[in-house]
């Protein structure tokens, strides 16, 4: 999963020539933000809102579906 907060993690996992997002990050939050750093974040939240937002129409769908199925079925 991508996630801003797994400094940890993305170190660990990263070693110790590489800058992943969470690293840059935190190093830019003592320094101040960037605002391309508040533009990912943005999009990021974005991209998951829409994700979360479509999945639940989708599942809001499939069970509308299935109900109506079983009424379909109970009537025959």
């Amino acid at each position: 999963t991508l996630s801003l907060d797994d400094l940890v993690i993305a170190s660990f996992a990263a070693g110790p020539s590489a800058t992943t997002l969470p690293m840059k990050i935190f190093s830019s939050v003592r320094l101040g933000v960037s605002p391309e750093i508040n533009a990912l974040s943005t999009i990021m939240i974005s991209i998951v809102t829409i994700g979360v937002i479509s999945a639940s129409l989708m599942s809001k769908r499939s069970i509308a579906k299935q109900k109506a199925d079983e009424q379909k079925a109970a009537r025959t």
